[in-house]
């Protein structure tokens, strides 16, 4: 199966070109955060990078080196600011059906607050 190709009607470009507002928590030239509409944890920001890529895939294989420094140094900013780090945060990145993901735009979820269950039931 070939990978689709960056669709510019998701929910996330929308976000990033103003016609849905969102509950921002970070932004700079290169990265926008903002708090999950459907959170799962006390803390629940949703890091999506402000280029057109579909998966972290995608995003290593295409993006410039100055985009990959952004997006990875704000997560640590945005997990350090939401206070998640002494006590630990899981950092989730779905990609495309098997991975479950909703959104083809990458996006990292910032989960903490408190103790998180097992990512995968055990076998």
């Amino acid at each position: 199966m070939a990978v689709k190709p960056y669709d510019p009607e998701n929910i996330f470009a929308k976000i990033l070109r103003g016609d849905i507002p969102c509950s921002k928590v970070f932004e700079d030239d290169h990265v926008l955060a903002f708090n999950d509409i459907a959170p799962q944890a006390p803390t629940h920001v949703l890091v999506i990078p402000k280029g057109p890529y579909t998966s972290y895939d995608d995003f290593a294989t295409h993006a410039s080196d100055a985009e990959i420094i952004a997006y990875t140094r704000a997560i640590g900013k945005i997990s350090a600011a939401a206070g998640v780090n002494e006590d630990g945060y899981r950092l989730i990145a779905n990609t495309r059906e098997h991975g479950r993901q909703d959104v083809p735009h990458l996006h990292v979820h910032i989960l903490g607050g408190e103790k998180l269950p097992l990512m995968l039931p055990k076998a």
